[in-house]
C-alpha cells in the first residue's frame, strides 16, 4: 500500500469520521471505499456514453425486437 496525505476541511472530516465509525472502518479504508465507488461509477458513466454515441450512430431498427413483443406480453386470463 502506498501512503498519501489528503487536504479536506474540518466539516468534511468530521463527516467521514461518523461515516466510518458507523462502518466501523478507519478513514483510510473509508477513503478506499468512496474512492472505489468513484472509479466504478465514473467507468460505467463511460460505457454509458460509449453505448449512447453507439446508439446515436447506428439506431436501433424498430422492428429489431418484434418477433420477441408476444414473449413479453402477460398471458391473458
Amino acid at each position: 500500500m502506498e501512503t498519501i496525505q489528503v487536504v479536506i476541511d474540518a466539516q468534511l472530516l468530521k463527516q467521514a469520521d461518523r461515516s466510518a465509525h458507523k462502518l466501523k472502518v478507519n478513514r483510510s479504508e473509508l477513503v478506499r471505499m468512496a474512492l472505489r465507488e468513484h472509479i466504478k461509477r465514473q467507468e460505467i458513466a463511460e460505457l454509458e456514453e460509449r453505448d449512447r454515441k453507439g446508439y446515436e450512430r447506428i439506431p436501433s431498427d424498430p422492428d429489431e425486437f418484434a418477433m420477441w413483443e408476444a414473449e413479453a406480453q402477460w398471458p391473458e386470463d
